[in-house]
């Protein structure tokens, strides 16, 4: 037996097995959410989804994660990095956006979410509260002085052009400037629309304004224009921007906004030295009238345009019936790329963690060591003991070799002549400052040097000494106290010296 499978509003999908028969197949968690994969994506392949961003995540692929969610519900989302860097708007936690794109299911996870092709913002109400919000704040910093402005020249030379090489616009201002008075023109191409727009236009501005005067190859230009066609807010969304405004804030050369139609306006208006309510308005105020416009050219000139964009619009269509037999790579890896997200963000949390783990780990070794304080004040106590006992020891050796060396120059000192010439002896040197210390080497009349204590004298040699006999015993002289002066004899006056 079988039943039908009942839906809440009352709706029958079809018949399942009885499960009393035990024929209801097996399917493994793999199966069952591929099948459940396939059936979400062919029933929800193009979804638009207006909601609040919540949980905005870029991982280090450059894919976008975030969460769309309002009062009763969240849907998870992916943006894939080569989509997110063509999105209109750069989503934030907070902005209430549409989303465009497809379901799709996270195996991994057990979940399902979209993935996101196309971001705007919901309604002109949110963009122009944030227009407004940086109006003001420029206006404070002073970007928007009347003082500011610069007049413009009356026929410039040189006129520069930032703009889209391949729009409508740089042909209506170049006809333009052609028919009332042809100028040398200058293009920097830029994107117009778009994340990357900003950063164009504003290199663009400041590019022009980089240029050397009177340089044949590329001159200075004496005016630029700042150009786009027109659009919806979120088009012109570029010429809101901060830095697109302080760029023109900046230039040196007078600059000339026209963005939009005449009912448009966005902040370079306000930056600018003159707006123009259209790019050809712009062409008309930059040189003045020579003849009238041709209207049939630029008749032609648009029926042109219409015609390469609905060839190209056929082309484009008949490329998208093409593509759609054609398996789509991408989504074959866009479940891998998620899980090598998932999986790199799994490592970095384990490499916290685990660095956690070690710095626990050293502060618990560092507990475990010795301070280094204490070893310092050990060993600077022993040092200073040590150095006393040295000093002590050095002064015992100095005092002990000191004495020592006061009895040796004593006994050096006793050693001496000296102290015999002060006992009264003279000392005899002959003429070559020889010691004569033998009564053989005195010959009479010969010079001799007396150094005596006190001093020194001359003197000569009268004769010989008597010769002594040894075997006679001379008589004892009187006993009386001799005269201790050297040479002198008892009468006082100086005697020989033999």
């Amino acid at each position: 037996m079988s039943k039908e499978q009942s839906q809440p509003d009352g709706t029958t999908t079809g018949k399942l097995p009885d499960t009393t028969t035990g024929n209801l197949p097996v399917l493994s968690v793999s199966e069952l959410s591929q099948a459940l994969k396939r059936e979400v994506e062919e029933t929800f392949a193009y979804v638009r989804v207006r909601g609040e961003i919540s949980g905005l995540k870029r991982a280090a692929s450059g894919h976008v994660y975030l969460a769309l969610k309002d009062e009763n519900a969240v849907l998870d989302g992916v943006c894939w990095r080569g989509t997110a860097g063509k999105l209109a708007i750069s989503p934030e936690d907070g902005m209430e956006v549409i989303a465009v794109g497809r379901l799709t299911t996270y195996p991994a996870r057990s979940k399902y979410q979209i993935v996101i092709e196309r971001m705007e913002l919901a309604g002109e109400g949110a963009l122009l509260k944030l227009l407004e919000e940086r109006r003001k704040m420029l206006a404070a910093e002073g970007l928007f002085a009347q003082d500011r402005k610069k007049d413009l020249p009356y026929l410039p030379e040189v006129i520069g052009i930032v703009t889209s090489p391949t729009g409508a616009v740089i042909r209506d201002i170049l006809h333009r400037l052609s028919d009332r008075f042809p100028r040398r023109v200058l293009l920097w191409p830029v994107l117009v629309q778009g994340k990357d727009a900003p950063a164009q236009v504003a290199a663009a501005i400041r590019g022009f304004n980089a240029f050397r005067e009177n340089d044949p190859a590329a001159p200075r230009p004496d005016l630029l224009i700042v150009a786009r066609g027109g659009g919806s807010l979120e088009d012109l969304w570029a010429f809101n921007e901060e830095i697109v405004v302080r760029a023109a804030a900046e230039s040196a050369i007078p600059l000339i906004s026209a963005v939009g139609h005449e009912t448009d306006t966005t902040l370079i208006d306000y930056a600018s030295d003159r707006r123009a309510p259209t790019p050809t308005a712009a062409a008309e105020m930059a040189v003045p009238v020579r003849i009238e416009l041709l209207a049939s050219v630029l008749k032609d000139g648009t029926r042109l345009i219409a015609a390469l964009t609905r060839i190209i619009g056929e082309r484009r269509t008949r490329l998208a019936g093409l593509s759609r037999g054609l398996p789509n790579l991408r989504r074959l890896v866009e479940d891998a790329m998620q899980r090598l997200d998932d999986w790199a963000e799994r490592l970095t949390n384990s490499l916290k963690v685990g660095l956690k783990h070690q710095e626990s780990r050293l502060g618990t070794a560092a507990a475990k060591l010795t301070s280094p304080k204490a070893v310092i004040a050990e060993n600077g106590r022993t040092l200073t003991a040590t150095s006393r006992a040295l000093i002590l020891a050095r002064d015992h050796y100095y005092k002990k070799h000191a004495a020592d060396l006061r009895q040796a120059s004593a006994l050096l000192e006793s050693y001496s002549f000296k102290g015999v010439l002060e006992r009264g002896f003279a000392l005899i040197k002959d003429e070559r400052d020889r010691l004569v210390n033998s009564a053989a080497l005195l010959k009479p009349g010969m010079a001799v040097t007396l150094e005596l204590k006190d001093g020194a004298a001359s003197a000569a040699i009268t004769g010989k000494a008597p010769e002594t006999h040894p075997k006679e015993t001379p008589a004892p002289a009187p006993k009386k106290t001799p005269d201790k002066t050297p040479g002198k004899t008892p009468d006082g006056k100086q005697g020989t010296l033999l």
